[in-house]
């Protein structure tokens, strides 16, 4: 049990900080599991419609992380102001966030809703017609809730950086729920098939806007945001958040074009291995995500350790969460290796195809404890600092030398079948854990100046 010392001594008790993390845990946790639920759902539409809503999400998930990225420099700014206790600061940059997003947002629905069919000509190319059709519907939906996906995003930014996670928690919570309770009405129920999903998915979003809009609006909470209306741009603090957000987008963005160039050599290798890689990702997806709740959670704990002056705070803190998340992480690959064969049978995999998958997963138990923690923790705090820079390069060339280069010849060349995609992604989680390692002690990334 923490002693009356040490609590006066962190900027954080113990209490305090699970307070923080818990509720981003469960929300990456749950969102990751209802998302297969919703996928689960649409699925049962049939092949061409699962296909667009396929299709559409790699560009949604693309804009998302666009958000999600613009999203965290505000949060990181917001964060540090609270660290200073300058409120005043905090509540402007706060507005600025909102609106440069919102802004972003709506020009990009206004082109994506006015060149819809040639924008998906151009991304999809020649695909089936009903595909297409079925593609045009669904875009055109989920265009229309982007500028909600940004808000809600920026208000749930300013709520994490004032040390509230439970709302943004309850928010998304209750948003998945109603989306799969639209999906069912609108798609079972009125028969709507895409186009239910699509309205379902925009509706919920919609709500996640409203929602944290109106409780930023109240005057309990530290970072009050009314009027909103009378936002005008602030230069400065704009490009305050576009300097650690756009670097952050970059390099979410390389993710997904890295993500699609693989997917483009695994369906080369024939349906057994496509499916087996499909099923592999799922799973080790949903044995990071409660790391990466903690990752996340952080960079609100070392935004203000570095606003307050506490350097060493902020080292404390990321040596601390990386050992939660190794604990984390191991529990996590364990639990899901223990479930790989269950859900290979429950998903009607091949044989052929689940052998695949349980040698991946198996590979990835080994490994994934092992090299994972170094190569993702310790980077939060470093965009938490303002480190963005040597992230987006460091993370961006470990991605197209390892996990697309490494994979691609691998496959093409040596015949290697979908585990060289796990080959390059273990190569590319070591070389980032090592330059992470050696950043971290060399404590450079501590020397970035973010706020006045």
């Amino acid at each position: 049990m923490e002693t009356e010392p040490e609590q006066k001594k962190h900027l954080f008790t113990n209490k305090q900080l699970w307070a923080l993390l818990v509720p981003v845990v469960v929300e990456q946790i749950l969102n990751s599991l209802m998302g297969t639920a919703d996928t689960m759902m649409v699925s049962n539409v049939g092949s061409a419609a699962i296909s667009a809503v396929s299709l559409v999400d790699s560009i949604n998930v693309l804009v998302i992380q666009v958000f999600a990225a613009l999203a965290a420099g505000g949060t990181i700014i917001c964060s540090q102001y609270m660290g200073q206790k300058n409120v005043k600061n905090a509540t402007d940059a706060a507005k600025q966030l909102i609106f440069i997003i919102t802004a972003i947002a709506v020009v990009l629905t206004v082109v994506c809703v006015v060149f819809q069919i040639p924008l998906l000509h151009l991304i999809f190319g020649k695909v089936e017609a009903e595909v297409m059709i079925n593609s045009e519907v669904y875009f055109l939906y989920t265009a229309l809730s982007f500028p909600f996906i940004a808000v809600f995003n920026a208000g749930s930014s300013v709520f994490r950086a004032q040390e509230n996670t439970r709302l943004p928690m309850t928010i998304s919570v209750i948003s998945n729920i109603m989306n799969i309770v639209g999906n069912a009405i609108l798609i079972f129920g009125f028969h709507m098939g895409v186009a239910g999903a699509a309205l379902s998915t925009l509706i919920s979003r919609i709500f996640c806007a409203i929602v944290v809009m109106y409780f930023l609006r109240s005057p309990k909470e530290k970072i009050c945001v009314r009027d909103y209306t009378k936002i005008r741009p602030d230069r400065h603090k704009i490009k305050m958040i576009l300097a650690l957000g756009i670097p952050t987008g970059i390099e979410n963005g390389m993710f997904q074009f890295g993500k699609l160039a693989i997917q483009s050599t695994v369906s080369t290798l024939g349906t057994a291995a496509i499916a087996a890689q499909a099923m592999t990702n799922i799973l080790e997806n949903l044995n990071g995500i409660a790391a990466i709740g903690i990752g996340i959670g952080l960079m609100n704990v070392v935004g203000e350790c570095i606003g307050a002056g506490r350097k060493d705070e902020a080292i404390y803190y990321t040596k601390k969460m990386c050992l939660v998340s190794e604990v984390v992480i191991i529990i996590s690959c364990l639990l899901v290796f223990v479930l790989t064969k269950p859900i290979i049978h429950l998903g009607g995999m091949s044989a052929e195809s689940g052998s695949m998958c349980f040698f991946m997963v198996t590979w990835i138990t080994i490994i994934k404890p092992i090299v994972w923690v170094p190569a993702f923790i310790p980077a939060y705090s470093m965009r938490a600092a303002g480190d963005v820079k040597f992230s987006m390069i460091l993370s961006c060339t470990t991605m197209w030398l390892c996990r697309v280069t490494l994979c691609v010849v691998l496959c093409r060349v040596f015949g290697f079948g979908p585990i060289a995609v796990w080959i390059g992604m273990f190569s590319d989680w070591t070389l980032r854990g090592i330059f992470y390692t050696l950043r971290f002690h060399g404590r450079k990334w501590l020397d970035h100046k973010v706020i006045e």
